[in-house]
């Protein structure tokens, strides 16, 4: 479902809030985050009638209990808040709990560390400015389409898998379309994206060790026996899928934000320094990744609420940075904020293990755009819309810019 951030008439009362909170509703898609303030003040901790029954949690002290205590709240057991279309996957290690989870996190955190992903710095900024490039001669762009979907795609693909460079623009097509789930396209790219990676570990398996994320996982053990073929496939989908529309997203709701206050833009030309701390807020207030849900193994409460065996829990990671109780002004875009301790890339044992990476990319793409953009401002009559589930990306971003010249490396 997709809804425009603003116009028609908001739906939600506090009923709804309270008793029939629906993730995928359009009416949140556009009113998310004053949405979620509502449920903060009156309800942290909610029962929702829809999609079978679930329960509805706010605030950050009670999203960091579910996401940490992995014992209560397991990501194994059929989650359906809301019920994923077509044919399921297994996608992991994301759908399994420690300490199986614990073994798949080991074969990959090695090969996103920081001092790995500075070695990618350099060609992730050549590619960077090849996108802008591509662009910033004619005045104006559709900024997903033209830069904030294929960057973190053809980055990852180029610099972690070490894809065949034949294959990257179409790969990436498929990845980036798999990502929009509103896209009619969407669940077939997944199933040739899926189709792609069994094609693509069946040649590295013909050629020699590259040293890379690829090789540990098609080489692994998982408690004691070798990782099967369905297991390296669903690492590596999640490896791929896991940071592309969500580093798309902030990229893109950076830029609305830049478009409507110009001043974010001017500051950071001023004082390029707080690049960093501009990422750490675009990611607190605009983080793409809102929200998930966990199943309870056993009873037990939250905010004293009665929880049961068997009941689902929707956390939203979107709620818990904007906390109030945490946050001073929790809505203020604060380039000076000198803790951030945001949940953008989760947390507990399924925290994203490509924060590191996303965190680069958004560094050196927002460093380029201040550089070489300038005069940004949304198109004439631009309505941004966004997608109306858990990774709150928008569909597009129309902007002007006065034109610049392409880079003296193209």
């Amino acid at each position: 479902m997709i809804e425009k951030s603003a116009g028609a008439q908001t739906l939600i009362d506090d009923e709804w809030v309270e008793k029939h909170f629906d993730p995928v509703a359009p009416e949140l898609a556009r009113d998310l985050h004053p949405t979620l303030a509502r449920a903060r003040s009156r309800c942290p901790v909610a029962r929702s009638d829809q999609h079978g029954g679930f329960w509805v949690v706010t605030r950050k002290e009670d999203v960091l209990r579910v996401a940490q205590d992995w014992q209560t709240f397991t990501s194994e057991e059929g989650i359906t808040v809301p019920a994923p279309p077509g044919p399921s996957m297994k996608i992991l290690p994301v759908t399994v709990d420690p300490p199986l989870q614990r073994a798949f996190r080991q074969l990959t955190n090695p090969y996103f560390r920081p001092a790995v992903v500075s070695e990618w710095e350099a060609p992730t900024r050549q590619l960077v400015n090849r996108l802008i490039d591509g662009f910033i001669e004619e005045g104006a762009c559709e900024f997903m389409e033209a830069f904030a979907r294929p960057l973190p795609g053809l980055a990852f693909f180029d610099l972690a898998l070490h894809a065949p460079a034949e294959d990257l623009e179409e790969v990436n097509g498929y990845a980036t379309m798999a990502g929009q789930v509103h896209r009619p396209e969407a669940m077939d790219c997944l199933m040739k994206l899926a189709g792609w990676i069994a094609e693509f570990i069946e040649k590295r398996r013909r050629e020699g060790p590259r040293g890379d994320v690829v090789d540990a996982v098609m080489g692994a053990e998982i408690e004691g026996r070798p990782i099967t073929p369905e297991e390296v496939i669903g690492t590596i989908h999640l490896l791929i899928l896991g940071g592309l529309e969500t580093t798309a997203g902030v990229l893109g709701m950076a830029m609305q934000r830049m478009c409507e206050h110009p001043e974010i833009l001017a500051a950071l030309r001023e004082r390029p320094e707080l690049i960093p701390n501009a990422v750490e807020e675009f990611l607190r207030m605009d983080g793409s990744f809102v929200g998930i849900a966990r199943c309870a193994r056993h009873d037990t409460e939250i905010g004293g609420k009665a929880i049961r065996q068997g009941e689902q829990v929707l956390m939203y990671w979107a709620s818990a940075n904007r906390d109030e109780a945490e946050f001073e002004d929790p809505d203020v875009f604060d380039l000076d904020r000198s803790k951030n301790p945001h949940l953008a890339f989760g947390a507990g044992p399924h925290r994203c293990a490509g924060s590191n990476l996303a965190r680069m990319n958004l560094r050196v793409a927002l460093d380029a755009i201040v550089q070489r953009l300038h005069d940004v401002r949304l198109q004439p009559g631009a309505d941004i819309e966004f997608i109306s589930t858990f990774s709150r990306a928008p569909v597009a971003v129309p902007i002007t810019f006065t034109p610049g010249p392409r880079s003296a490396s193209s």
